[in-house]
């Protein structure tokens, strides 16, 4: 059964942190235990909760968790909490999960990044990763007063729409948005050809849409170049090269940046103004943008997954690639 409880109180999800290390920015939960999808995730009765720590001092926080947690970690916990730090920083996406973790009787898997590195993520879109599981709804648990964090957290969801946008015919419904958005961090992952669902976003979004206008609907509201109508879940866009160019500068850099590595051909040396004031003009524009996203986000995802045979063990690699590996089978079945 999902945890319906986790939407209004959050009582389990905070009763289940009580086992770890108190210092969080941030806590969150995410995923088919704490919103319901449709899909082979509906069909589960317990889904795996899953959860992200964010950490100013992740070495001083592992040092905690390896005390209370020493079973957790795989057999880089013999090499300590620095060497645990250091892949966590310096491999991958910049987080260190721990999944198939048995706590208060679920089934949990939990992420840890630091602090600056999700500002970093959320602003720039370097790996869009977490940054990614952040544009959709999310069960915020514990924040702290980090003005700067709470500022990168709502810049975040902002570049979401603008990606969106970008991609979008003039008119479009609500879902249709969503789904653009929900998508943005699937683009070019591998693990959407061999080990997820293929119709996942689908199943986030559809079952999810009164969570996504909770989560945008002020920044739809307030943004000039979008006509929201709200009660018809409609919206007409500026599909005009001004309206895209405006789009496409208020992208996060690393994006800007895989464009014009994009369209910029050797030796052209383009600036990145230069080359988004081209794309604005380009028939091709959304084609361009979703290329930059696949780049940024296959780079992430192949490393990530790579860091995820050693953070979490062969063992349990396995397993976890084994329930991934059923639950896109079983969307075939559905399918069929």
């Amino acid at each position: 059964m999902v945890l319906q409880s986790l939407q209004s109180s959050g009582v389990v999800i905070r009763q289940i942190l009580s086992h770890f290390p108190e210092e969080l920015s941030l806590a969150f939960a995410y995923g088919s235990a704490v919103y319901r999808q449709t899909g082979p995730s509906a069909a589960q009765k317990n889904p795996m909760l899953d959860l992200v720590f964010t950490v100013d001092d992740p070495l001083r926080w592992h040092s905690r968790n390896l005390e209370k947690n020493w079973s957790h970690y795989s057999f880089l916990k013999v090499l300590g909490p620095r060497m645990i730090t250091t892949v966590q920083n310096n491999y991958g996406a910049g987080v260190y999960y721990n999944p198939l973790i048995k706590c208060d009787g679920r089934l949990i898997k939990y992420g840890v990044i630091s602090t600056s590195v999700l500002i970093e993520d959320l602003l720039t879109w370097n790996n869009l990763y977490i940054a990614g599981r952040l544009h959709k709804p999310v069960k915020i648990v514990t924040m702290n007063e980090n003005t700067t964090l709470k500022a990168a957290l709502d810049k975040n969801l902002k570049s979401a729409v603008n990606a969106a946008f970008l991609m979008l015919p003039e008119s479009f419904s609500e879902e249709e948005l969503f789904l653009e958005i929900a998508g943005l961090s699937y683009s070019g992952d591998f693990r959407m050809v061999v080990g997820e669902d293929k119709t996942k976003v689908l199943n986030i979004v559809k079952p999810n849409i009164v969570h996504f206008r909770w989560l945008y609907g002020s920044i739809l509201q307030e943004n000039p170049q979008v006509v929201y109508k709200m009660h018809h879940g409609r919206l007409e866009l500026d599909k005009s090269p001004e309206g895209q160019f405006a789009q496409l500068m208020a992208l996060p850099k690393t994006l800007q940046q895989q464009i014009n590595h994009i369209m910029d051909p050797p030796g052209r040396n383009r600036d990145v103004e230069e080359t988004l004031f081209k794309v604005a003009n380009d028939p091709d524009c959304s084609a361009v943008v979703r290329l930059g996203l696949s780049a940024i986000v296959r780079a992430s995802s192949v490393k990530q997954s790579t860091k995820g045979i050693f953070t979490a063990g062969m063992k349990k690699s396995v397993v976890y690639s084994s329930l991934k590996l059923y639950k896109m089978w079983s969307g075939w079945l559905r399918k069929s």
